[in-house]
């Protein structure tokens, strides 16, 4: 039994105790949960169900969430959780643009933060209570619950030589990512994971980004399209996030929604050291496949980092939220580039020679 086990097993044992506080071990909860992700992708779909089976081991069982298929489509997976059709959802805050563009923070947002700067930033820097107000208004409570840690630039039919190349381009991806490249002349998509290979090779769009190679070879994108580019400067991290339905939060057991709360967290170191252990096996596969990787030319990333001030300048101008979210997350990034600047990627770039990138 790990430590985390007995301390849940000794909270829900001195419960029972004659004499005690609410003397009674809180009654057994069964929990639907609808997901975002197919299970094809078996990170994603793993973490969901890490998750799950962390919550019934630190309660004994006696709190079991059950994941079921078609109880909401991928993108409303968040309206379910507020609808009460389900209990809990796990999805990509990046999905809910058109109800908030504050949503993007709580993801990822372009030229952002890294996974660990977004964990300090959700749990010490604000960010948590800043999204959960967001949520709030949505009748849920989210809790992190994974992360895909920095994402590729995805597979374009053809290559990416100027900015220029990017107008009219119909591109699949998510979150604030889309506008930044509709304020570049692209035309974005949102297509469910299990249609994106298809839409490609049709030639229904010309690029697509899904997340890193792993989850890329899986769902078969190098089988329609060549070149690969890096990086997804759109996305240094995604984070996943648990939505429950604040209704049925607030009827939970104390014990039970910190038997969650602790699973969430878990499953988000779970998912990000999956994802750094499969993603570099899986890039010499696709290369070693035919796929041809280039690195997105600095006037591209120049470009981008232009549309992505303006985007974020003209979202602020119009949601109060995203506005007072902007005003926290972004001396925050600050501040943590700088200090990253002197350790992190410093020590990156001092050891990055040792072992390159794959050959194109």
């Amino acid at each position: 039994m790990d430590r985390r086990r007995f301390v849940m097993s000794a909270a829900l044992g001195a419960a029972a105790l004659p004499g005690a506080a609410g003397a009674q071990t809180p009654a057994e909860v069964q929990w639907r949960l609808a997901s975002s992700f197919p299970k094809s992708l078996a990170t994603l779909n793993g973490g969901v169900e890490y998750l799950c089976a962390r919550v019934a081991d630190l309660t004994d069982n006696r709190f079991q969430i059950r994941p079921a298929a078609d109880l909401a489509p991928p993108f409303a997976v968040l309206d379910a959780a507020q609808a009460g059709t389900v209990e809990i959802g796990v999805t990509s805050p990046s999905y809910y643009l058109g109800k908030d563009p504050a949503f993007g923070f709580a993801a990822a947002v372009p030229f952002g933060l890294t996974s660990r700067q977004q964990m300090a930033w959700l749990r010490h820097g604000g960010g948590l209570d800043l999204v959960n107000e967001l949520l709030k208004a949505h009748g849920c409570l989210g809790i992190p619950a994974g992360n895909t840690g920095a994402q590729m630039g995805g597979w374009h039919r053809k290559e990416i030589k100027t900015p220029d190349d990017f107008k009219g381009l119909k591109i699949r991806v998510a979150g604030l990512a889309g506008n930044v490249l509709a304020e570049m002349g692209s035309e974005p998509q949102q297509i469910a994971a299990a249609d994106i290979a298809a839409a490609l090779a049709k030639g229904t769009i010309g690029a697509a980004a899904w997340s890193g190679p792993y989850d890329d070879e899986k769902l078969g994108l190098s089988k329609a399209a060549k070149f690969y580019y890096y990086p997804g400067w759109w996305a240094g991290n995604e984070t996943l996030w648990a939505t429950v339905n604040l209704d049925k939060w607030r009827d939970l057991p104390a014990t039970y929604k910190a038997a969650l709360q602790a699973a969430c967290y878990d499953a988000c170191g779970w998912m990000q050291a999956r994802y750094d252990a499969e993603n570099p096996p899986a890039l010499k596969r696709l290369v070693t496949a035919g796929a041809q990787l280039r690195p997105f030319p600095p006037e591209v990333l120049q470009a981008a980092a232009r549309a992505s001030a303006t985007v974020m300048a003209d979202l602020a101008g119009k949601s109060p939220l995203f506005k007072k979210t902007l005003d926290s997350w972004k001396p925050f990034r600050d501040e943590e580039n700088a200090w990253f600047g002197h350790a992190e990627y410093r020590f990156a770039s001092a050891t990055y020679g040792q072992a390159g990138p794959a050959k194109q």
